[in-house]
């Protein structure tokens, strides 16, 4: 049996971010990795399972709502900017220690622009700009809906467009497209070449137990043998993506009853023409439609991937019930249990209109899709594009005081046992952006004892922990300076 100091199930951008925090504020520590496939980043973290933006609501308007009196809240905007800064700066950290040699292989600037249709929506996105372009996160921020302008801006976006209805957009070129495979292939890469610290890919786990001294057993499946193999660690994190629920289930934890999970697949439309590709350098985003899911939200980007750049445009959403890519259909009904089955049963009653958008999707022709397309690009011929399945999303389905039984929730969500012994990451975007913050979460959570005797390595990796950058703006423009160099980003 192996004994270990920490085990990580998952090798995705979120076990490789805590694994790397704690080898920079416990080198002592044993660490053991275990990873179901044949290489780490090869599910939700690949680069072409997500669309790759930096999330820092530089451009994404459904953290910007309007409120019943007309104003615009943009105090979620904010929070996820700072969280993305968590993790630029520790990035930035990184490769100042010489742990990521490369940063241009992972993360390339590219202006960050939202783009509206419509009397009603560009009214909506004048109030976004005044309420954001003033805030020192959001500074160099630009608005016009003068269609000369947005022609420079986005020309295949604009190319035999119709002068009606009116259209807007933002623009500002702070934004970033980061390719989070590459990220996670290097941060494990890094973290191998540290001492004690094993990666067992082709590891399947199949149970977690308590034992008796209060540490967690994990029984491991050797893919490659057949064979079973158990290791102990008093810490366990849950990093599996989609199939992180089933795990959770599987250790018996209060905390992890009444939560249950609905997976949604998607896909994507890619061109790899470089007569098309090369009219487009810019995410842009647009408005969902009204009473659709936050998850619809059509975008079209540039992406950079291994030296060559493509556009994305989506997503188009559908369902599986696979909780990953490479899962089985038996997921989502070996999901439901006693102990979250009427949880499941209510989110079905309250998510008719998912359901039926979901359907719509799924009946969904190319021809339709292309449609779409064209909504964002005019020209668009069916010969430049083809569909791409992307990443498997697990939704988070729970009970909550607000929302009630079986209340389905977007974001990003921890779970953690009362003693901290234990942890698991659920749910989806902006998760991988904000991968620093959350696992700054777990680790406070998680490691109250050690949290105080850290602080000190913590702000020297990330300066402005604890600080919220909104409240200092020469903080703020000297951190996203100095990240921007060190990333060889331009600010």
């Amino acid at each position: 049996m192996g004994k270990t100091d920490v085990i990580l199930i998952g090798a995705g951008i979120m076990s490789a971010t805590l694994g790397t925090l704690l080898k920079e504020l416990a080198p002592e520590w044993k660490m053991s990795i275990f990873e179901k496939l044949d290489a780490p980043g090869k599910e939700s973290s690949n680069e072409w399972n997500n669309a790759g933006t930096g999330h820092s609501a530089l451009c994404e308007l459904n953290y910007t709502p309007e409120k019943a009196d007309g104003t615009i809240d943009i105090r979620k905007a904010v929070a996820v900017n700072e969280k993305f800064q968590l993790s630029r700066q520790f990035w930035s950290y990184l490769v100042t220690r010489n742990r990521i040699r490369h940063p241009q292989d992972f993360i390339q600037p590219i202006p960050h622009m939202s783009f509206v249709e419509g009397e009603e929506n560009v009214l909506f996105l004048k109030k976004r700009f005044a309420a954001l372009s003033q805030h020192p996160l959001f500074q160099g921020m630009q608005f016009s809906d003068d269609p000369k302008k947005l022609k420079e801006w986005m020309p295949l976006v604009m190319d035999g467009r119709i002068a009606d209805p009116p259209v807007a957009a933002t623009r500002i070129e702070s934004g970033t497209d980061v390719n989070f495979g590459a990220l996670t292939r290097m941060l494990f890469a890094q973290l191998q070449e540290r001492e004690q610290v094993t990666v067992h890919d082709m590891h399947q786990v199949e149970n977690i137990m308590r034992v008796d001294d209060n540490s967690w057993r994990v029984r491991v499946r050797n893919l490659k043998t057949g064979e079973c193999e158990d290791h102990e660690a008093p810490f366990v994190f849950i990093g599996g993506g989609g199939g992180s629920l089933p795990l959770l289930q599987k250790t018996g934890l209060p905390e992890s009853k009444h939560i249950g999970g609905f997976p949604v697949s998607g896909l994507f439309m890619v061109c790899h023409n470089p007569e098309v590709v090369c009219k487009h350098h810019a995410k842009v985003y647009g408005k969902a439609k009204i009473g659709a899911p936050p998850m619809s939200v059509p975008h079209l980007d540039t992406r950079d991937i291994d030296g060559k750049q493509s556009l994305l445009f989506g997503p188009f959403a559908g369902f599986s019930p696979k909780f990953l890519k490479t899962g089985s259909y038996f997921d989502l009904i070996r999901s439901v249990n006693a102990n979250n089955v009427l949880t499941m049963l209510a989110a079905g009653v309250k998510q008719r209109k998912l359901t039926k958008y979901l359907i719509q999707q799924l009946m969904l022709s190319n021809e339709k899709r292309m449609e779409a397309l064209r909504a964002f690009i005019p020209n668009a011929k069916n010969e430049d594009w083809s569909v791409r399945v992307a990443g498997q999303r697990v939704q988070v389905i729970k009970d909550t005081d607000i929302g009630g039984k079986g209340t389905l929730q977007f974001g990003t969500e921890v779970v953690s046992s009362a003693d901290g012994s234990l942890a698991a990451l659920l749910g989806a975007s902006p998760g991988a952006s904000t991968a620093v913050f959350v696992m700054l979460d777990v680790l406070t959570r998680c490691f109250p004892d050690q949290m105080e005797l850290w602080q000190g390595k913590i702000k020297q990796m990330i300066p402005s922990y604890g600080i919220q950058l909104a409240d200092d703006p020469v903080l703020a423009d000297k951190i996203q300076t100095e990240t921007a160099q060190t990333l060889k980003l331009k600010k």
